[in-house]
């Protein structure tokens, strides 16, 4: 049996809670980082749960460290995006966002993950085919219609790290993605089946069994590979 080992940020709600519980199989072994532990962790024996507060990242980083300690890591799918008060409507003020909302949203969005991933290299090392895969957004694409600004920064960020970081990792062999994803309907889990998607979106939104589809694939992929970035707007999504 080919145990696999996950650690997964943003585990507490949507598409964290999807991946969660429907990538790694029953016999993997799961580190599920969020503020709070979900209700749903308790139907599974293999998750481990980690308290960590990304907002304070050089903390945050330390924690989630200390936990896993020496232990191999397989795949790591940092799942964090926050945004703006307002965001994506039409209240939303560039003008009107506070410096700590702001500073905030950087802090967990970026840095958390830029430590994060520093502090777990030499558990990804021990792996035969390690992967990273970070939850990116067509607001850190080129030309984009959004007008939120420090979520689209930090957006951009994340595909600055990982150009930059697939050079640093190539000669471990760790493949490092990005999936830059549309707007996903989030107010559906993946037991109501994707139909019911499909039915009240017609297009407009991706069904979470989707990016799991994509994920599945990007880990599949040999260490000879490297998946640097999957756009993946909904199919009739204005964004891009």
């Amino acid at each position: 049996m080919d145990r696999k080992s996950y650690l997964i940020f943003g585990v507490s709600k949507g598409l964290g809670k999807a991946l969660t519980k429907h990538l790694p199989s029953k016999d993997d072994v799961v580190y599920g980082i969020s503020r709070t532990e979900p209700d749903y962790l308790k139907e599974f024996t293999n998750i481990n749960w980690i308290k960590a507060n990304l907002s304070e990242p050089i903390n945050s980083a330390e924690i989630v460290k200390s936990k896993i300690s020496d232990e191999p890591i397989d795949y790591i799918i940092y799942n964090v995006g926050i945004w703006e008060r307002d965001g994506f409507t039409d209240d939303y003020s560039f003008a009107e966002s506070t410096h700590a909302e702001i500073v905030n949203l950087i802090n967990v969005n970026v840095s958390s993950c830029i430590l994060a991933l520093q502090g777990i290299l030499t558990n990804l090392k021990k792996s035969r085919n390690p992967k990273i895969v970070l939850i990116g957004s067509t607001w850190g694409l080129d030309n984009h219609n959004g007008s939120e600004v420090a979520f689209s920064a930090s957006k951009f960020a994340l595909r600055g790290v990982v150009h930059s970081l697939r050079n640093t990792l190539a000669d471990s062999s760790i493949g490092i993605s990005i999936l830059n994803l549309g707007t996903l309907a989030t107010e559906y889990e993946i037991e109501d089946g994707t139909q019911v998607v499909l039915d009240e979106f017609k297009g407009a939104c991706i069904p979470l069994s989707d990016v799991i589809q994509a994920i599945k694939f990007v880990i599949s992929t040999t260490n000879a590979s490297c998946v640097k970035e999957i756009n993946m707007p909904a199919m009739k999504d204005e964004n891009i």
